[in-house]
């Protein structure tokens, strides 16, 4: 290359790569005079004015007055009171739906939401305390960085204290509802958290309360179970099915029938008890080994009978029979105590009789307040039973069912029904028994073929039953 050229070439690569230099130079002066956000910096976020999100409504949220139900346009049962006694009649009824909600713990069902992103920790469920009783309250925590930490809780139903508080440890509101603890270091301030218990002050079996616990612009709730402990009921089911079960029968009038329903059994089971409640108008007497006759006011009805009945079971379960039943060589009542005992949840098991599948659910709707719900009755399933194949969910089943006998009692029946007491036992038991429907098993009565049915119980009722039928049906 030419000496001249050499030289031109060489300034404009000098010239080139001075400019370059210059402007990344007066790029760099410029962005590092820009903040810079850390997340290792507590004063990272406030340095760059980034809004806080807006602090939502995490609840409680009540369902105070649902939206009227679906069968509005159907005839109301008003239309069977006197209408100078209906005005009254609905007064009592608010006074009683208002106690019943209550009674069953209406007030905490409630709808909570969690937060995002929260740092706070926290049971989310399953914290239970007993009535009047210092509990710690576990998994309390706080996951988060800056120079100072200043957590709060309070409650409604009770007092929130720290366990052994050392000197120097900043805790305010010990023994109070609202308790706040504050520490520069957050190990510290988690040891704290660990050692924070719950006291409820207002004795009550089965309650609620709530805790609110917050940090800086975070809060979230967590419910506190507050539930006496029960002592449970435990049955000797003893090597036969003698001990296993009772069988039960409401007599009215039906002797012969009922004579020859009890040598059915006899046939089969020689040694069970049987118990009798009878209403009859002139009853006679009624003996044999192992039976209990017990004589009612005459015509107090199916329901009255059966309390009655049930009230004197010392077994596991009953089986309810009409007392024009017959046991044939086919039934075998350790085919419903095998179905429930496979499946605890269950509280009968029941069948058809005579052919006769019948079965329905009931869908309820709970309205408002004023107005009352609405009681649909379908006759449908509700849900295969798992594990036993064709035997369905249902609510209501032919009179002939075994029974867990604990279960019932809770529940009961409604004296107030005499002769049309089928529908109503389904109605009752609505909320608390589930019952299954026919098939699983082929045990016959009379004709009878066994099926598991699950019952749903009480619509005035807090326990829960589930009643399993085979080849038998509960009528309810």
């Amino acid at each position: 290359m030419h000496p001249v050229l050499k030289i031109v070439f060489g300034i404009l690569l000098l010239t080139g790569l001075l400019t370059f230099f210059y402007f990344d130079w007066e790029f760099l002066s410029k962005t590092s005079a820009q903040p810079v956000l850390s997340f290792s910096s507590s004063q990272g976020l406030k340095d760059t004015e980034i809004p806080d999100f807006p602090k939502i409504n995490i609840g409680p949220f009540h369902n105070e007055n649902p939206m009227p139900c679906t069968c509005q346009e159907a005839d109301h049962a008003n239309r069977y009171v006197p209408k100078d006694e209906l005005d009254d009649l609905q007064n009592r009824r608010a006074e009683e739906f208002r106690q019943h909600q209550i009674r069953t713990g209406k007030e905490n069902d409630v709808l909570i939401l969690a937060p995002a992103n929260t740092p706070l920790q926290y049971p989310i469920r399953g914290f239970r305390v007993t009535p009047m009783s210092k509990t710690l309250i576990p998994g309390l925590a706080l996951q988060t960085r800056s120079r100072v930490y200043k957590v709060s809780l309070r409650v409604q139903k009770g007092l929130l204290s720290v366990l052994d508080v050392q000197e120097g440890e900043q805790v305010d509101g010990q023994n109070e509802k609202n308790l706040s603890i504050s520490s520069s270091n957050l190990q510290q301030l988690n040891g704290l958290l660990n050692r924070v218990t719950y006291t409820s002050t207002v004795y009550h079996i089965k309650t609620q309360d709530l805790a609110y616990f917050s940090f800086e612009n975070h809060e979230v709730l967590f419910p506190i179970e507050i539930r006496r402990l029960s002592v449970p009921v435990l049955f000797d089911m003893g090597k036969d099915v003698n001990s296993q079960v009772t069988v039960l029968i409401k007599a009215f009038l039906r002797y012969e029938e009922l004579n020859v329903l009890i040598n059915s059994v006899r046939r089969l089971y020689p040694k069970i008890k049987i118990i009798i409640a009878d209403d009859s108008l002139n009853p006679e007497k009624v003996v044999g080994d192992n039976i209990e006759h017990y004589v009612m006011p005459p015509a107090q009805g199916w329901f009255a009978g059966r309390n009655l009945a049930v009230s004197q079971v010392t077994t596991k379960y009953f089986l309810w029979v009409d007392d024009d039943f017959l046991f044939l060589n086919e039934t075998r009542i350790e085919s419903f105590v095998n179905i429930m005992e496979a499946v605890p949840e269950l509280d009968v098991v029941g069948g058809e009789v005579q052919g006769n599948q019948f079965f329905f659910k009931l869908e309820y709707e709970e309205g408002s307040s004023e107005e009352g719900g609405c009681i649909t009755r379908v006759k449908r399933t509700h849900a295969p039973l798992p594990g036993f194949d064709g035997c369905f969910f249902v609510d209501g089943v032919v009179n002939y069912f075994l029974g867990r006998t604990d279960a019932v009692r809770r529940v009961g029946f409604d004296p107030f029904l005499k002769r049309v007491a089928h529908t109503d036992s389904s109605s009752d038991s609505e909320h608390s028994l589930d019952v299954m429907h026919p098939g699983c098993f082929l045990n016959t009565i009379e004709g009878v073929h066994m099926y598991v049915a699950e019952l749903s119980a009480g619509f005035d009722s807090d326990f829960s039953f589930n009643i399993t039928l085979s080849n038998s049906s509960w009528i309810l």
